[in-house]
């Protein structure tokens, strides 16, 4: 009798995050353990085309696998009774559950979520509703505002008020948050079109950039403090793992300080206080809560150089898994090693099942 579980991994995707996500899968296939797992590999093209993958993983970056002689046209399929993938050739795979592994937009807001969802298939990782919520940046700060979680001052625009009136705009952004204002799209991940405006020149200029990627923007005041970020995981009694501090190569950690610039540093634990560790973490657990999370989450804070004011930033509901991610390191420093902590998250998913 096999007793392994049936793991499916889902990476590539259509986003701008699709890199980020195949390098993260290579980490996990890298430091699952195989005795407890029969493994299934879906990839997703640039363009949107489903495959089932059975090749090298080292293929995984660069995007070489799309040219493997292995990949075989595949989809999930909605229907409950199939609980799993359809081949081309009509070939059927049942899954026991689902990792996830894909960044950003169809991969990070709800929609792969919804999908097994429909299915009944056990997932890794937050429901289809606390997943939109968390990567919608106006969602998720409006709902820190009712729980009175602390964050920066912030508003958002949709690119059709902005069409409209894109003086009164800007003009109410400065009035409301002061210049420099960082801009950013509402759904994006991997601070993908992102800017900092210290200029109403500049600000209208990265406006323009943030709706490239959405069709909503949302303008934060500066915030002069340092950037730190907390993972977590769990279900109904979720734990924190230890604090990490980013120090940017950049000006601020946008997309190439986080993934192409070796001066780009990473501390743990962040170089604060203890106590103020303390409080990131448990401002870290009440926002996971807040905003419905299960399974794993990593939340971002800044703390202010002045007064240490602890100021939520975003949440991260599929974190990155790369070599060089902070989710699993900070889980590391606090004796969770990596093939551990994907054991635990996938038993996460398993507890709470394929119903909703």
């Amino acid at each position: 009798m096999n007793s392994k579980i049936t793991l499916g991994i889902i990476f590539g995707g259509v986003s701008s995050e699709h890199d980020i996500s195949c390098i993260s899968a290579k980490g996990i296939i890298s430091n699952l353990d195989y005795s407890k797992y029969n493994v299934v590999l879906i990839g997703i093209t640039k363009e949107g085309r489903w495959f089932l993958y059975n090749d090298d993983v080292n293929l995984l970056e660069n995007d070489r696998w799309i040219y493997s002689k292995s990949l075989v046209p595949a989809f999930i399929s909605p229907d409950t009774s199939v609980h799993g993938i359809v081949t081309s050739r009509g070939e059927v795979f049942s899954l026991d559950v689902v990792f996830p592994v894909l960044h950003g937009k169809n991969g990070e807001d709800g929609t792969i979520q919804g999908l097994l969802q429909m299915a009944q298939i056990p997932f890794v990782g937050c429901d289809a509703t606390s997943s939109g919520v968390c990567m919608d940046k106006a969602f998720t700060n409006a709902v820190m505002d009712t729980f009175n979680i602390p964050q920066a001052k912030w508003c958002s625009i949709t690119q059709y008020d902005y069409r409209n009136d894109p003086h009164s705009a800007i003009e109410n952004a400065v009035d409301k948050l002061s210049l420099p204002i960082f801009v950013k799209p509402a759904n994006a991940g991997s601070s993908v079109g992102i800017s900092k405006a210290h200029t109403t020149d500049e600000l209208a200029a990265a406006i323009d950039k943030a709706f490239k990627e959405d069709k909503k923007v949302v303008l934060e005041e500066f915030i002069d403090g340092f950037e730190v970020e907390c993972a977590v995981m769990g279900n109904a009694n979720p734990v924190a793992a230890e604090v990490g501090q980013i120090v940017a190569a950049a000006e601020f950690y946008d997309y190439d300080a986080k993934y192409n610039n070796p001066q780009s540093q990473l501390h743990i634990p962040a170089l604060i206080s203890e106590e103020k560790r303390n409080e990131v973490r448990s401002q870290a657990i009440k926002a996971y809560k807040a905003l419905g999370c299960e399974g794993l989450a990593r939340v971002d804070f800044f703390v202010t150089k002045d007064d240490g004011r602890v100021l939520l930033n975003e949440v991260n509901t599929i974190p990155g898994q790369t070599p060089i991610s902070m989710y699993p390191k900070l889980f590391e420093a606090v004796g969770v090693q990596y093939s551990e902590l994907i054991n635990k998250l996938i038993g996460f998913a398993l507890e709470r099942g394929g119903k909703f």
